[in-house]
């Protein structure tokens, strides 16, 4: 009898959702198979190993920008503008893929990493043809990593450093200006 179709997913959430709340040391896999509400066999039956749910969360990463930037190159103001707005985080299955990629970057698995910079790479080549020049594309990168960054600060209901509403939409007209090809 084959598992659901639903439990793979359960399990590649739970492990998810296990390196961004604990880190990549504590998703073991008796803890996934426990978070994902299945058995050690059940885990098994999806994943072999560590290493196939890591390939697996990778290929989710790669899925869910493949949609970002579909998103991105149809959004009404422009891909700029969606870049920046969308580069502060409100827990999007995009947020939380590469914030457990990035749990397993910090860990040092080199196909994270190399993952994670191939994200980057295929927004710059999606932003590239949107701005003056290579010089006006670091600063779209830039400060949507500041964005990003400063999003990651707020926690325990504290005040967030990332312009909202009014004051992101002058940070978006502000860089649309700096940035626009000439």
């Amino acid at each position: 009898m084959s598992r659901p179709p639903h439990a793979r997913e359960k399990v590649l959430d739970a492990f998810e959702a296990l390196l961004i709340a604990e880190g990549e040391r504590a998703a073991t896999m008796d803890a996934i198979a426990r978070a994902a509400g299945v058995s050690k066999g059940g885990l098994l039956y999806h994943f072999a190993s560590k290493e196939a749910l890591e390939a697996a969360l990778l290929a989710r990463l790669e899925e869910r920008v493949d949609d970002d930037l579909a998103r991105m190159t149809s959004a009404e103001e422009g891909p700029v503008a969606y870049y920046v707005r969308t580069s502060a985080m409100d827990g999007t299955a995009l947020d939380r893929a590469i914030l457990a990629v990035s749990r397993l970057a910090q860990a040092g698995r080199g196909t994270a990493s190399d993952a994670l910079r191939s994200v980057r790479e295929r927004w710059a080549q999606t932003l590239r043809p949107h701005v003056a020049d290579n010089t006006a594309l670091d600063l779209v990168m830039l400060i949507s990593d500041g964005v990003y960054y400063n999003n990651a600060l707020q926690h325990d209901g504290l005040a967030t450093p990332v312009p909202r509403d009014a004051e992101m939409d002058a940070l978006v007209q502000l860089i649309a200006r700096a940035t626009a090809p000439r």
